[in-house]
């Protein structure tokens, strides 16, 4: 049996700005098309955000709605993964924490591109386990579209904005909710598949501006697809194994909605089959970070998710960087 100060899930909330964007309308200023687009990808449409809004604001909206799903608890501290912060300096977390009301607690941002909700849930789960803090609000938050080439069809077709967030809290590693064992990887040396060169003290110190391609998202599609399938795959296996759980223990399966054809690969060779897959990429798209909390806040709201499911959670994305994690879903209110 095990032991010790576990992080435990006890509220869950997630937000998508309220501009949908199809295909069709994509498909008016770029070389696609809608069957192009879904063949590939699997998307539908997504949200973007409107003018004016901020990383911070989708944050805000994601961590109220895990607040109140938890019965507003005063959380101890405010872990806020993006890769797409309000500015360079200062983090984005501390002002989302005043904005959300809770004081001067602890809070700072991880960045981990679209593994950054399982990095910010070992950071959280951390801050628990060491006494920092008996509650922790961890909200997964990007505006990808901040970044992205508006004319690359390659990425502009895929990513879009969205936040989710969960509320944990001190308890046993025996009780729902718990989050079990996490494996997590990296390996800077293939970095290269997917960036923003521009806009760090790399490219301000080399003494000469940046290309302005430069200062957009890109990744290698080919490449990054074949390790994404191979971290995900061996990261879940470890961590079911870790669990004490066989994958047919696993009644739903959350991974990172990058695309349709990694998900596909990565539950093929799982073995799990698709009524055991929770999805809602056709819907949002590629949300980055925020994938798999929105995506868990949604199948929580809609009963695709229910208490005492085993749920097994994956993500890949630039640094490389990869992970994944076990939960028994708990009992949760959705807002």
């Amino acid at each position: 049996m095990s032991t010790g100060r576990a992080a435990v899930v006890t509220g869950i909330g997630s937000y998508v700005p309220p501009n949908i964007v199809t295909n069709e309308d994509l498909s008016r200023r770029l070389d696609t098309s809608d069957e192009w687009i879904r063949t590939r990808t699997g998307i539908a449409e997504r949200f973007y955000i409107t003018p004016g809004t901020s990383t911070g604001d989708l944050a805000v909206e994601a961590g109220l709605r895990a607040l109140k799903s938890a019965g507003d608890e005063q959380v101890g501290a405010v872990v806020l993964a993006t890769t797409t912060p309000d500015q360079p300096c200062p983090a984005t977390a501390p002002q989302v924490a005043a904005r959300l009301g809770l004081g001067q607690v602890p809070a700072f941002d991880v960045a981990a591109v679209c593994s950054g909700f399982l990095y910010g849930l070992a950071s959280a789960a951390g801050l628990i386990a060491s006494g920092i803090a008996d509650s922790v609000l961890l909200i997964a938050a990007d505006a990808f579209t901040t970044i992205i080439n508006p004319e690359d069809r390659t990425t502009a077709v895929i990513f879009a904005d969205g936040a989710g967030a969960v509320v944990l809290r001190a308890g046993s590693p025996d009780e729902p909710g718990a989050i079990g064992p996490l494996v997590l990887g990296s390996d800077g040396e293939l970095s290269h598949l997917i960036e923003v060169p521009a806009g760090g003290s790399k490219q301000r110190s080399a003494g000469r501006p940046a290309a302005p391609e430069d200062h957009y998202f890109r990744m290698l599609g080919r490449e990054t697809y074949r390790h994404a399938v191979e971290r995900m795959t061996s990261a879940s296996t470890e961590a079911v194994e870790r669990a004490g759980w066989r994958l047919d223990d696993v009644d739903r399966f959350a991974a990172h909605q990058a695309n349709a054809r990694i998900l596909e690969a990565v539950s093929g060779r799982l073995d799990i089959p698709e009524e055991r897959q929770l999805s809602n990429i056709a819907r949002v798209g590629n949300t980055g970070a925020a994938s798999i909390p929105l995506l868990l806040a949604e199948a929580t709201a809609d009963g695709r998710l229910t208490a005492g499911n085993r749920v097994l959670l994956t993500a890949f994305g630039g640094g490389l960087s990869w992970g994944a994690a076990t939960v028994v879903w708990p009992e949760l209110q959705t807002i």
